[in-house]
């Protein structure tokens, strides 16, 4: 698989790279240059999908992103960010799918990544795991205030296309059977530690032609680095449950010839709705090095073995 290669993302009229460049993690490469540096290396690459939200770095991300891509032609590359969830300067969140605050972050996007247009908006993170008892009110507000503003400025062309970003599938199920979403942005449930969004999530997306974009294949570390001493699971020190069965997953890749890290990137795009696999790179070599795992050749025995012993339950179709 060439990472470079450009596929229709549903019916949205854009084309997407397999890779993408997760806004995320970039954030915290060093400074405007080494962010700039990260851009340019994956332009050269061929890379045209890059992704942000409002939440990362505090707006940082979006606003060094901008001026990484302020001198490309905008019709050469797809650009996405999020709204809804926010990192405040105290280092706690805030949350706001209100049509106003929407309003607000998005004329806020446009400014600092110097554009007239977005071409996915996504919002982001309405999930249980995080509103606990607010939950039923902020799914509520998400629906009757920030998507009726962004489906607006969709009609008027500035946003491309509309969709949900979250790690849990299930709450993004129920937004996509409430109301009419373009796209999904998913961080989890479909690596080879989870595979819940296969159940029921990725088939409806299959089902309904809503094109998929997934991000975190790593579990933010232990599926890049196997199971070393210090391994981070969702950014924090992985359990051991976790750690044996990376371990096992692990020596079954080597069996068949393959990384960890390669399987781990690959597995999500085994569903025909994920559409393109979104990675934090935080230098050019880091950059380097995903091209390399996404174009390594994965053999179906591999997935079989891997489904018939039980390390994963099931596998993205």
């Amino acid at each position: 698989m060439n990472a470079t290669d450009r596929t229709p993302f549903g019916a949205t009229g854009l084309m997407m790279s397999r890779l993408g460049i997760g806004g995320g993690s970039l954030a915290s490469a060093a400074g405007e240059a080494g962010v700039k540096a990260v851009v340019d290396a994956a332009w050269d690459a061929g890379l045209r999908y890059f992704d942000t939200a409002a939440y990362y770095a505090g707006g940082e991300s979006e606003r060094r992103l901008g001026l990484a891509l302020r001198d490309r032609p905008r019709d050469a590359y797809v650009l996405g960010t999020k709204t809804g969830r926010y990192l405040l300067p105290d280092g706690t969140d805030r949350f706001d799918y209100s049509a106003a605050g929407t309003e607000a972050t998005i004329r806020t996007a446009l400014a600092r990544l110097h554009t007239d247009r977005l071409d996915l908006v996504f919002i982001h993170d309405v999930q249980p795991s995080l509103h606990g008892e607010a939950y039923e009110a902020q799914h509520a507000m998400a629906l009757k205030g920030a998507l009726p503003v962004l489906q607006r400025l969709k009609a008027a062309g500035v946003i491309g296309a509309v969709g949900v970003a979250m790690r849990d599938p299930w709450p993004i199920l129920r937004l996509l059977k409430e109301a009419p979403f373009d796209a999904v942005m998913l961080a989890g449930g479909c690596t080879l530690l989870h595979q819940e969004a296969c159940e029921a999530l990725l088939p409806h997306c299959v089902a309904t032609g809503t094109p998929v974009l997934f991000a975190a294949p790593f579990e933010t570390g232990i599926l890049a680095t196997g199971a070393i001493p210090g391994a981070r699971y969702r950014y924090k020190p992985a359990p051991q449950d976790l750690m044996a069965r990376t371990a096992a997953i692990e020596a079954a890749c080597a069996r068949h010839g393959v990384t960890l890290a390669a399987a781990a990137m690959r597995f999500p795009l085994l569903c025909q709705a994920v559409k393109g696999v979104v990675v934090g790179h935080q230098a050019p070599g880091e950059l380097a090095r995903n091209l390399a795992l996404m174009q390594a050749e994965i053999p179906a025995a591999l997935w079989e073995e891997l489904r018939a012993t039980g390390l994963v339950s099931t596998l993205p179709r």
